[in-house]
């Protein structure tokens, strides 16, 4: 059998051809069953993940939680949050998530994890696959809840001892793989971090903390400048899957090649791996669905306020023009009365000609009458 080599497979032995890996497909009823059930370019995508023709997306629910598994692998995340957040910071331990997502928004969210730092800060880090309107909005809401949910568990810790200072700040690390249009006005920027502050200058310990990173906006930048930092070679790692740029992330950043290993570790399970990606497919199926679901109630609101303000437009437009009609209607009756008393200046200008007429007459009589004398 010819088996053809990809260039990652040089770097990571455990890489299978894949000859090898659609023989097991093939030989294996279940695995060919689901392998069907996918679309042509599902299948390629698969195969092409596994066989390191290209690098997997690491933004992947599955993946990420896998390599990035914080009970097993704190140093790992703990590294990547202390490039993000700007400071050294240790993972303490994994919270439960506690069903923060309200309703079905969760489908929006490819990746949601919720970690206590060694300083008691809580980080949530969530991944979006395509970035949903009223991102801010949202956060906020789900930052509020996470605050609210921290000071609950630590006043019931402490009880009477409580104190708000016992409080730790929050921070909410979302991911946009495909940004929203807002962050496309900044595209010379690929982290975004907001914090309170007031407009004195008054310093306050405010808790709520909010950085979001717009991959795909990291990538073109990538592309066009390469990796500049340890930050910038965590987001190639996360958002790259282009073989030439894991070869020289690993190169540059070694540190980084056990977690690819652990990724292609994982591959040779096929079935393990089959399942994994099944369901990546149908989160997002759902999140497509709920994305375009967002996006036509987002263009109906637009209408319709674009309706409300051409209606408004309309209504104040009529109101001019019954006032212009009210002005012209009052106009016209000044000119008719302006008319009517010209008439009348007219009939009483020919009357005065008329005893002018007379007058002169009776004058001249009078003048040949004295002449004749």
């Amino acid at each position: 059998m010819n088996i053809e080599h990809t260039k990652l497979s040089q770097f990571f032995p455990s890489i299978r051809a894949r000859e090898l890996i659609l023989s097991e497909i093939d030989s294996n009823p279940v695995l060919l069953n689901i392998f069907n059930s996918w679309e042509e370019d599902q299948r390629e995508e698969f195969l092409s993940i596994c066989t390191g023709n290209k690098g997997a997306k690491m933004l992947y629910d599955s993946f990420f939680k896998e390599i990035l598994n914080a009970e097993y692998y704190p140093e790992r995340l703990s590294s990547l949050l202390s490039q993000i957040i700007g400071k050294k910071v240790t993972v303490k331990t994994v919270l439960p998530n506690d069903n923060t997502r309200l309703g079905d928004e969760s489908s929006l969210v490819i990746t949601d994890i919720v970690v206590e730092l060694e300083d008691g800060t809580i980080a949530n880090v969530e991944v979006q696959k395509l970035g949903y309107a009223f991102t801010g909005e949202r956060s906020s809401c789900y930052s509020a809840d996470l605050l609210l949910r921290q000071y609950k568990r630590v006043k019931g810790l402490k009880k009477k001892k409580f104190t708000y200072k016992d409080v730790a700040p929050v921070y909410t690390i979302v991911f946009l793989e495909s940004s929203p249009s807002d962050f496309k006005h900044f595209s010379d920027n690929y982290i975004h971090k907001f914090k309170v502050t007031s407009d004195t200058g008054l310093q306050l310990n405010m808790l709520q903390n909010f950085i979001f990173i717009p991959v795909d906006i990291f990538i073109k930048k990538l592309h066009n400048e390469g990796i500049q930092s340890e930050l910038e070679a965590w987001l190639t790692f996360l958002g790259c899957d282009e073989p030439d740029y894991i070869a020289n992330l690993i190169q540059e950043y070694p540190q980084f090649k056990p977690l690819y290993e652990d990724l292609y570790d994982l591959c040779l399970n096929t079935e393990r791996v089959m399942d994994m990606f099944s369901k990546e497919l149908q989160i997002l199926d759902r999140n497509t669905v709920k994305y375009m679901i967002d996006e036509l109630q987002e263009e109906l609101d637009t209408t319709i306020s674009e309706l409300d303000a051409a209606k408004s437009q309309l209504d104040t437009t009529k109101s001019e023009l019954d006032t212009t009609k009210s002005e012209l209607d009052t106009t016209k009756s000044e000119l008719d009365n302006t008319k009517s008393e010209l008439d009348i200046a007219n009939e009483t200008i020919s009357d005065k000609d008329a005893q002018i007429a007379v007058l002169q007459s009776q004058l001249e009589e009078y003048a040949k009458k004295a002449r004749k004398n």
